[in-house]
């Protein structure tokens, strides 16, 4: 399925001059770019339960630029052409967030998506509270993707220093850093005790200073608020 004429539309609109008409006090609009009218439906169904939220599919020309929107599902069975759409999106609608929802796919395509502009990727089988969860943490500024993904992402990361003069994160001794790269891959306190030759009560010692650092209230939390920060890795 091309989807062209979903393309065609979100692309005008996003290039478009906005006219912008305010929501209802405490509501949420989400945009949505999809051609499957049940997936539509789902998505819709999946939101009815929670009073402040709404979906507006952009199909109909005018959508995106009339509405106040601040996030955008894209489903990527819709078009051939996501990544022209993100691309789109990243130039003229820098301030939108994008979630990106579609078929399996391996992690170098969920790196490209990233990549591209996309704030998460999220599987098409996702259950209501995935869903719910990921759009919570990509409206926060951070990024939801498989573990395995964050992962790779959190390494590059911390593999390059920040540019001269740029704020950097928390400071992240050595052991600290190496739990914290075991715990974004998915291992548990006892299996990260054992990758690293300490007990679990070490592990769960060295995560609250972690999380003392960042902020962070939980793991989940932690991990995202790595992954858009710099870490400065003491030697």
């Amino acid at each position: 399925m091309s989807g062209a004429p979903v393309l065609k539309a979100a692309v005008a609109d996003a290039a478009a001059e906005e006219t912008v008409a305010l929501p209802p006090a405490n509501q949420q609009t989400i945009g949505l770019v999809a051609t499957d009218s049940l997936r539509i439906a789902g998505l819709q169904a999946i939101f009815e339960e929670q009073a402040q939220v709404e979906v507006v599919p952009l199909s109909v020309a005018g959508a995106l630029r009339t509405r106040a929107l601040n996030l955008v599902i894209v489903d990527s069975t819709s078009t051939d052409y996501l990544f022209e759409l993100l691309a789109t999106f990243r130039r003229t609608r820098p301030g939108l967030k994008l979630l990106v929802i579609g078929e399996s796919a391996g992690i170098d395509y969920i790196e490209r998506v990233i990549g591209a502009g996309a704030k998460g990727f999220l599987s098409e089988t996702a259950t209501a509270e995935e869903l719910n969860l990921a759009l919570r943490v990509v409206q926060d500024g951070s990024i939801w993707a498989p573990r395995k993904v964050l992962a790779r992402l959190l390494e590059s990361r911390t593999a390059t220093r920040p540019p001269a003069g740029a704020p950097s994160g928390p400071r992240l001794t050595l052991r600290e850093s190496q739990v914290v790269k075991l715990l974004v891959s998915g291992k548990s306190n006892r299996e990260i005790g054992e990758r690293m030759g300490i007990n679990a009560g070490t592990v769960k010692a060295h995560l609250g200073r972690i999380m003392r650092k960042t902020g962070s209230a939980s793991r989940i939390e932690l991990t995202m608020y790595l992954l858009n920060q710099h870490l400065v890795v003491e030697g």
